[in-house]
């Protein structure tokens, strides 16, 4: 199966080599890697540089977006810029971050999941972070869910699923509407990645209500919305994180955010949302 990797990269230059050289350590090498250079001011170009001069099936990309980090929006439309500059023929195309330490098999597993589950559109192994000696399972979210970090679709379900939305959430989304398409979603415990640089770090005061906005623009409703704040908080080991949910969910509703899904897709993410609570209580 032909794979196609998107990475967009703003400053990694701490770490973009290492995960450059570990996809390029793969037993089953990619088509081609295109690193998405999002207006970087450390060494991250020269990096993109000497491993595109080395392996032909990486290429790099140089952007200026404007603004600082924001969750969703900024890494998707640099995503977009790698992506439009891909061969189309591919059979599965990938989303990784330039933070990560893939294990050798990484891609001649995910290649496997897909050949052998023939109604799997999205598949992906899980992130660990490092605590002192150990690296250990960055807990974040349940094990039915694939980290942005890591993402692999088909062609098919990424066509399907009308590609990535622009928004908070837009990881959570995809998978939600490509179990409304009828796509299976697997994860293999297995597949443990070394994520670098823990999740959120990097982002600002001003995304505080994002996640809430991202619950409201979802259709969760305020019931599912009040559980998933929790639960993140929970996660977060920041009991604030979850008034702040709760107000970003409320001033999105209060300002008439559009949603990012249809009514009919609502209705399937909330039941879906609420069987998944269901069968964990009972």
């Amino acid at each position: 199966m032909q794979i196609s990797i998107v990475i967009p990269a703003h400053n990694e230059e701490a770490f973009l080599a290492q995960t450059l050289q570990s996809l390029t350590e793969q037993s089953f090498l990619p088509k081609q890697i295109v690193v998405v250079n999002d207006g970087s001011t450390d060494g991250t170009q020269a990096i993109i540089d000497s491993f595109s001069n080395n392996y032909p099936f990486i290429s790099g990309v140089s952007i200026a977006s404007e603004g600082e980090h924001a969750p969703g929006s900024k890494v998707i439309n640099a995503f977009y810029k790698g992506f439009n500059t891909l061969d189309p023929d591919y059979d599965i195309l990938c989303k990784f971050d330039a933070d990560l330490i893939f294990p050798k098999k990484y891609l001649e597993s995910i290649s496997t999941i897909f050949r052998e589950n023939q109604n799997c559109g999205m598949a992906g192994g899980f992130c660990y972070i490092q605590h002192g000696n150990n690296w250990k399972l960055e807990n974040l979210t349940n094990k039915d869910h694939i980290r942005g970090a890591l993402k692999a679709y088909t062609k098919r379900c990424f066509n399907t699923i009308g590609g990535l939305k622009n928004a908070m959430g837009w990881d959570t989304i995809d998978e939600l509407i490509a179990q409304y398409h009828g796509f299976a979603i697997i994860t293999d415990e297995k597949l443990c990645v070394k994520h670098l640089k823990p999740t959120g770090n990097k982002y600002t005061k001003k995304s505080r209500y994002k996640q809430g906005e991202a619950f409201y623009r979802m259709r969760y409703g305020k019931a599912l919305t009040q559980i998933a704040s929790v639960k993140l908080a929970l996660n977060k080991g920041k009991f604030r994180f979850y008034f702040d949910c709760i107000r970003g969910y409320n001033r999105a509703k209060k300002q008439g955010m559009s949603f990012l899904v249809s009514e009919e897709e609502g209705i399937f993410i909330r039941k879906l949302r609420k069987d998944g609570i269901k069968k964990k209580l009972l």
